[in-house]
């Protein structure tokens, strides 16, 4: 038996109706790649697990990544069939801001984001205390993504460990 680090050592067959979909994702994919994506599995399988974590208190494992993946399954009877009504799903064990985070590390590496999710998920960890510094780190944001977002949210409590100088001083 392999005891690696990575979840990935473990992956673990799930049924798909104890898979549940998160609520931050901002990724989005467009109809023709979702196609590709359907027309990747059908051809070769699933070749990648869903990332998910375990609600224990709702015996139910919440994506982190995979939410296409996932979704592909839940449109397409004959992926279902083929599958046996499983996802092949490796599990991390975070909190809830790392889960945010590690989602959108998956989905910059890959993906498009929508921007009003991107800055609810931005409001959300400053809310939890994330500081910016972490905020860039964890989710591969430089300084001026980081104050775009904040500054979309339009909440000055997300400025409130900013410091600013007065435009009169001389």
């Amino acid at each position: 038996m392999i005891t690696e680090k990575s979840p990935v050592w473990n992956v673990i067959a799930v049924p798909f109706d104890k898979i549940k979909a998160n609520l931050y994702n901002p990724n989005h994919v467009a109809p023709p790649e979702m196609k590709l994506l359907y027309q990747s599995i059908k051809e070769d399988g699933y070749t990648m697990p869903i990332v998910c974590y375990y609600l224990a208190d709702e015996d139910v494992y919440e994506i982190v990544d995979g939410y296409h993946r996932y979704t592909t399954m839940k449109l397409h009877k004959d992926i279902y069939d083929r599958e046996n009504g499983m996802l092949p799903v490796s599990v991390i064990e975070k909190e809830p801001s790392e889960r945010m985070a590690s989602t959108i590390r998956h989905n910059r590496a890959r993906g498009t984001h929508d921007i009003g999710l991107m800055v609810n998920i931005v409001q959300s960890l400053r809310e939890n205390g994330a500081s910016d510094q972490w905020i860039m780190k964890n989710l591969g944001m430089d300084a001026e993504e980081v104050l775009r977002m904040k500054q979309l949210s339009g909440i000055a409590a997300l400025f409130a460990d900013e410091e600013f100088s007065k435009s009169d001083e001389s």
